[in-house]
């Protein structure tokens, strides 16, 4: 239903994508809201400022979708188990989200955004998040020696997990 077809400036509110073949669809100033993406299929989709607001989000890979424009925004959404690897997310905001279980190995996060965000067994793996913020964020485990960390903003106390890899005790 939604394969190879083209939504420019299209407003989707509670819309159930549940196992939804969206290949070859292009999004274009599209918003989703309080949607439903469980299992959905994005393979080769173009996702070019695309907002998802309040949207359940499991079991996808974003790196399959077209690269080129992509431009991406997600605000209070539950993101579990997906894969944001391998991809340029410059400037990508996922503000108030439970992201849980999701990978975002060898991508570029430069400037992206996680505030607000809980981050439970989110991988960062060689990734650029230089100046990234995860201002009041929760949960992450980021390791500073794999990964790039340069300027990005992280709150107390939770920036003390920065400190795991080196096996040293913090007194307090």
């Amino acid at each position: 239903m939604y394969s190879d077809q083209e939504f420019i400036s299209q407003k989707f509110k509670s819309v159930d994508f549940t196992g939804e073949d969206l290949s070859e669809a292009r999004f274009i100033d599209c918003s989703f809201e309080n949607c439903n993406f469980s299992l959905t299929n994005f393979s080769g989709a173009r996702l070019q400022n695309a907002v998802f607001t309040g949207c359940k989000i499991i079991g996808v890979n974003f790196s399959k979708c077209r690269q080129l424009l992509m431009s991406m925004e997600f605000v209070d959404c539950l993101i579990t188990s997906s894969n944001f690897s391998d991809m340029q997310l410059k400037n990508t905001k996922f503000v108030d989200c439970k992201i849980i279980d999701c990978d975002f190995i060898k991508s570029n996060l430069q400037n992206a955004v996680f505030d607000n965000s809980t981050l439970t067994g989110t991988k960062f793996e060689n990734t650029n998040l230089a100046s990234a913020s995860f201002l009041n964020s929760r949960n992450y485990m980021i390791d500073p020696t794999k990964n790039i960390i340069k300027k990005a903003k992280f709150s107390f106390p939770e920036a003390i997990s920065l400190l795991t890899v080196f096996d040293i005790d913090v007194s307090f």
